[in-house]
């Protein structure tokens, strides 16, 4: 399955590592829902940070943000407190929620065949609009992306 700027977001409930949060906990909030393939590596760690040196300007355009891969709950512990992430990640470690958006995809490293995360992010409005996809991202300059088209909501 895959989502579309205006269908309304596939509904979601998940486990954070603060806890349990579902699409209804962001009625009325701009959430920034971005996937990532995996903890602590370096491109994820890049990512991670620049969600994290401009959170300030996301909480200033009204938005949440959630970072989801399939690593455990200890794991996005670890990753977070070493590099003082300010917002929960998800452990979708059954794919459910890479599934319903879209983002569990068939990729090739050296060749070989293998199903990941596809590196995206989909931007939901305060009333669980899909207002923005990105996908296959490329993670230089990105986060002014989303900013931009937050901006712009």
């Amino acid at each position: 399955m895959s989502v579309t700027i205006g269908q309304k977001a596939p509904d979601f409930s998940v486990v954070t590592d603060e806890g349990p949060r579902s699409l209804d906990d962001y009625k009325g909030k701009r959430l920034v829902l971005y996937f990532y393939p995996k903890d602590d590596t370096s491109g994820c760690t890049s990512e991670a940070q620049q969600f994290r040196d401009e959170y300030l300007r996301f909480t200033i355009n009204k938005a949440e943000i959630l970072g989801v891969s399939k690593d455990s709950i200890a794991s996005h512990e670890k990753f977070r407190a070493k590099h003082n992430l300010p917002f929960p990640l998800v452990s979708d470690s059954e794919g459910a929620l890479c599934e319903a958006f879209g983002v569990w995809k068939e990729k090739s490293m050296y060749g070989k065949k293998h199903m990941g995360i596809e590196r995206s992010t989909i931007l939901i409005d305060e009333d669980g609009l899909v207002r923005a996809v990105w996908r296959k991202v490329k993670v230089s300059g990105h986060i002014h992306e989303i900013l931009a088209a937050l901006h712009d909501l």
